[in-house]
Formats: structure tokens, sequence, C-alpha cells
């Protein structure tokens, strides 16, 4: 690992876009020799991503990496990029998606500083930011009183995580070998697995260290994009998969002993079933809220008490009101969250 830190840069017909993206870690670290992006152009066909891509490899062959591949969705291409980071640290910018300059220097002074010194830290945390395109405004999801600032810490030292501050993939950046030795599988034509990325690795993870910089920027306003609620309504399915998927991850309260940990992960399931409820109930199809109970049946049988808890709680309750009248009631609550939060 001769690399301070690896970019992961998954890219399907994204010339529109990903120069921005790159050039943000490129030129915005300065040219840094101990920076590595892997652009991974994931069999795009429509526009010249991959000739895009070989011009930053021809401008920068020391720093920038391009790898082409067959069409796999965004999960496989995050995985290629894993298999050919050079980094100490890996971290996940969507091509549509960018790092401020001012954050990005403060997050490898700081890598820089664990990699010299040989201080073990697994997991480093840092603020992202919604950039909505369609006013204008932003939004910042940060971790004061959940993550103690600017030290190193183990689980035993995390606060409470509420509704809006879960660990997103923005968020995140792992030590390579973790996201390598902790079975990480991200499946292939999916969407949404950058939940399964954020959750997977945490209990391999033993320490890790909030760095209070806005570095991820966000951007929300394509109408293909994943999270626009028409395009989230009509992946039900591919929401339910990526669930069940962190559902097997672990039995929480066997496999993960750190209480406060296991809480804020079941706290990430409980949203995840939550989100397929309100979408279930959204949906046309006419198989969907049939699909929606046996899934939960299915977690039911699966591990008793995480699904007590997701089920049973103040987020499931509300997200999974029975009848014509419960269904608005639970739909008309995720609208409304969604206009303060703005999350989609």
């Amino acid at each position: 690992m001769d690399k301070t830190i690896t970019f992961g840069i998954p890219c399907y017909n994204s010339a529109e876009y990903m120069d921005h993206c790159i050039s943000s870690i490129v030129e915005g670290s300065g040219c840094a020799e101990d920076v590595h992006v892997v652009i991974v152009d994931d069999g795009s066909t429509k526009d010249d991503t991959l000739d895009r891509a070989q011009t930053w490899h021809d401008r920068y062959p020391s720093i920038v990496d391009v790898v082409h591949q067959e069409n796999g969705g965004h999960g496989r291409a995050v995985m290629t990029a894993i298999e050919h980071a050079k980094g100490v640290y890996f971290k996940v910018v969507d091509s549509d998606d960018w790092v401020d300059a001012e954050a990005l220097g403060e997050l490898l002074e700081h890598l820089r500083s664990f990699v010299a010194f040989q201080t073990r830290v697994d997991l480093v945390v840092t603020n992202y930011v919604f950039e909505h395109a369609e006013d204008g405004k932003s939004r910042t999801v940060e971790y004061s009183f959940a993550l103690p600032k600017g030290k190193i810490c183990g689980w035993r030292q995390i606060g409470h995580f509420n509704m809006t501050q879960y660990m997103l993939m923005h968020a995140l950046c792992y030590r390579t070998e973790v996201l390598r030795e902790c079975g990480l599988d991200l499946p292939a034509h999916t969407f949404y697995v950058d939940n399964i990325y954020a959750y997977v690795p945490l209990p391999h993870c033993k320490t890790l260290y909030y760095l209070d910089v806005d570095l991820y920027r966000y951007f929300i306003g394509r109408e293909d994009q994943s999270v626009n609620l028409d395009v989230q309504i009509s992946r039900i399915d591919q929401q339910i998969r990526v669930s069940r998927i962190m559902i097997r991850a672990y039995h929480l309260y066997d496999d993960v002993p750190e209480k406060r940990l296991r809480s804020y992960m079941i706290g990430h399931l409980t949203l995840m079933m939550s989100v397929c409820s309100v979408l279930s109930k959204m949906s046309d199809a006419p198989d969907a809220r049939k699909n929606l109970d046996d899934f939960w049946h299915e977690f039911m049988r699966f591990d008793i008490r995480m699904y007590n808890r997701a089920r049973h709680g103040i987020v499931g309750t509300f997200t999974n009101f029975r009848g014509p009248v419960g269904e608005r009631v639970t739909i008309g609550i995720y609208h409304a969250a969604q206009k303060i939060m703005k999350f989609n």
C-alpha cells in the first residue's frame, strides 16, 4: 500500500459530470502523489465515459488508474475499486458528486499522520452535504454529540445518533484492509447497496475518528437518480433485497457484543425496514403489500429480538399503520419528514 488513500469512482454513462468529480479530488488535493484514484467504467454505452477516464490517466498516470468492466452495477464497480486500491484508506465518491478541497486537505493531513505514526484507525467519519439542484439549497449531515470530535475512540465512546445522522457511504473513509477482510460483497445490478457498504464493515472497525469537516458534496436533482422518490418506489424490490442482506449479515445480539454499536446497527436496520414499508404502501404494484408482509415475517423468523426492536419501536410503529387510513397517515408522516429533511 504505497498511497495514503484510494478514491474509488464508479462511472456509468457519466461523461456529462464526471470531470468535476475527478478534478475535485486530483486537483483539489494539489495533485498529491500519495492520493490514488481508481475510475471504474462500468460498461458505459451511451457516451465517452471510458475515453474521459483515460484522459485523466494520461494526464496523471501516477495518480489515476482506469478499470473497464462489463456492466455489473454500482456495487460491483465499488468492489472492483477496492480490489485495485493502493491506498491505506479507501473512500467512494460517486461520479455525480464531488469533494470540498479545503476539507480534503484536512482529511489528508490526518490520514498522513495516522500512517506516518502507525496509528491504527479503522474508520474516519466526515460530514456530507446534500446539494439540491431544484432550489440551490444545501443541508449538512454532521455528527456532533453522536461522535467525539477529533479523538480516536472505540464504539463504547459513541453517543446517540438521531434519525438524520446515520453514517451513510458519503461519510465513511475505511481502512482498506478492513473492507477486504470483513466479507463485504455488494451484489450486482442492485441499487442502494451503499447501505450494505455502510453497515457490514462496522463490527470489524475497532477504532474510529470523527473529523468535523464538510467533505462530501452529494448532488440531488437528476430525474433518473436512484434516490428520486418515483424511482425508489419502482425499485422497492431492490430496497427489500438490500435490507435482506443487511439483516442476514449478523444476529446482532449474538455477533456484536458492543451495546452502543449494536443499538446503532439496529437503528439503521429499522430505518431500512421503514423505507421498505413506506415505499410499499406508495407502490401501485398489486403484490407490494403482500411482499412487504412476507418480508417482515421473514425478518421475524430470522431473529425475533432484532425484529421486535425494528417493528415495534416508535419508527417501526409509525411507518406500519394498518388499513387505508393508517396507510395515509404513514405516507403523510413520510412526506412531512421528506419536506423537513430533504433527503431525496
